[in-house]
């Protein structure tokens, strides 16, 4: 396994830490995984370049901008995938975006269903779109993550679920 997959796979494992246990994911851990993934790639032998790793956190964070700028993502899980995109290239970020969605709707149903909440969940889903329907794509307050009163997911979960796919299939 290329010591560059290792270092996302650790990457991965202590934002899973962290997120579970503050529901955060720091920027020491994200911008310097990013940081140590473009210095890697840009000098290691067996790295895949600069403009490969840069890429690769570009593409990242611009998949889950959307998400994280309509208030139903967090700023840490948008870092994260954009830092394990830095590891992985462009490509796999893409591939690790797919998967962790994936993975978060499923880990998604299950708290719901678990913490009795999915039929809320449902109707705000409902309630979004009509929202949305009428005034445009944007957040809505009520239902943000902010001003939800629904379980909080620890999202570094599904992107590290995401990411053992993405390896694993690509």
């Amino acid at each position: 396994m290329p010591v560059s997959t290792l270092c996302a796979l650790a990457v991965g494992c202590a934002a899973c830490f962290t997120d579970i246990r503050s529901r955060r994911i720091p920027n020491a851990l994200t911008f310097g995984a990013a940081g140590a993934a473009i210095v890697f790639h840009t000098v290691a032998p067996a790295g895949a370049g600069f403009v490969d790793a840069v890429e690769g956190w570009f593409v990242g964070a611009l998949i889950r901008f959307v998400p994280c700028a309509l208030r139903g993502l967090g700023g840490g899980d948008v870092k994260l995938i954009a830092a394990l995109g830095a590891w992985l290239g462009p490509m796999n970020a893409v591939w690790l975006a797919l998967y962790a969605g994936a993975a978060g709707l499923v880990m998604a149903l299950v708290v719901a269903v678990y913490s009795g909440y999915l039929r809320k969940a449902l109707s705000n889903v409902w309630f979004l779109l009509q929202h949305w329907t009428v005034n445009g794509i944007r957040p809505l307050e009520d239902i943000s993550l902010e001003g939800s009163s629904g379980p909080r997911l620890a999202y570094a979960l599904p992107i590290f679920a995401g990411l053992v796919m993405a390896i694993w299939l690509h």
